[in-house]
């Protein structure tokens, strides 16, 4: 263990004074699957999108739902990827 603590500041170097921040998980598997119902695709494909394409679609797909709604008389609702 002591020659990985020793190495630890080796990422510094690359990200800076950034703390690398990663996803959510649960916010992973919440795109996931908002995604694959409604555009049908798979579990590879939607995982190989970025996660910038990915909270785009899923953007994208929220505004069409919230048209539809309103366009029926439907009640507003915000959602989270509502953007």
């Amino acid at each position: 263990m002591p020659e990985l603590r020793a190495g630890g500041g080796r990422s510094r170097k690359f990200y800076g004074n950034r703390r690398l921040r990663l996803y959510p998980k649960e916010r992973l598997y919440e795109e996931c699957a908002f995604l694959a119902y409604y555009t049908h695709w798979s579990r590879e494909e939607i995982m190989r999108l970025s996660h910038t394409d990915r909270s785009r679609w899923c953007g994208e797909i929220s505004k069409i739902n919230s048209k539809i709604n309103a366009a029926s008389g439907g009640e507003e609702k915000k959602n989270i990827f509502s953007v």
